[in-house]
């Protein structure tokens, strides 16, 4: 999977999330692609990562603070725009799509544009918030492919029982600050309930070997080149 389209590619330095980088994952033959939701003030959902345009662009500003008139002027590594959400769902129809919903205030809007694009059946939204899954799970209702939050993920490594059964897969990264999260036994647990276990963000090819000697059913990275070629040497690249 494109992590905001492959953010460390070497021809995508400056421009995760962007329109140029989706394009471009999906020339090296990916069909799944991540990336990150905000609304603003006036409920434009964007992708985009951060809450505050400074980092990737050559205007200043909270993101939920702005109107999409502001926000549109907004150019990534100064050039590129800011897409919405629902030019994505339409440029991309044969792609699906995994989104991280950032702040409470974009779950509405972003339901809305899911709803209005008929896009339920292409996405999997995630979140390591609970509140934010549990939210959108009752605003879009079951046909809705969630990740699971971070209070499911723990009840799948220590009460596998209690697993909620509307999520469709795990989405974690290999440790949590000292915590390890990715285990043998989270991996085997899932699989017997049934869900996927994709692991973020890895970057590098021993891991991703390593990863998927391990039985992990997918990876999230932002070096797209080298996850083709490590898929391509095991023949696993479809």
């Amino acid at each position: 999977m494109a992590h905001r389209g492959g953010a460390r590619h070497p021809e995508l330095i400056g421009y995760e999330n962007t329109l140029f980088a989706f394009e471009h994952a999906v020339g090296l033959g990916y069909r799944y692609l991540e990336t990150d939701l905000h609304a603003t003030s006036d409920g434009v959902v964007i992708a985009f990562h951060d809450d505050r345009l400074d980092r990737v662009t050559d205007r200043t500003g909270l993101i939920s603070a702005l109107p999409w008139s502001e926000v549109r002027q907004a150019r990534i590594n100064g050039r590129e725009p800011i897409p919405r959400l629902d030019e994505l769902l339409d440029h991309f129809p044969a792609v699906r799509f995994n989104l991280d919903i950032k702040h409470e205030n974009g779950l509405v809007p972003a339901a809305d544009v899911l709803r209005a694009a008929n896009a339920l059946d292409r996405v999997c939204v995630s979140s390591f918030s609970q509140s934010r899954v549990r939210r959108i799970r009752k605003l879009l209702g079951p046909r809705l492919c969630t990740g699971y939050g971070d209070r499911e993920t723990a009840l799948l490594r220590f009460l596998p029982f209690a697993l909620p059964s509307q999520g469709a897969c795990l989405q974690i990264p290999e440790h949590y600050k000292s915590f390890t999260v990715l285990t043998p036994g989270l991996i085997t647990r899932a699989h017997s309930r049934g869900k996927q276990v994709h692991v973020w963000t890895v970057d590098d090819p021993p891991t991703m070997h390593r990863m998927l000697d391990a039985g992990v059913d997918g990876l999230i990275t932002d070096r797209t080149d080298l996850l083709r070629q490590v898929l391509t040497d095991r023949g696993q690249w479809r």
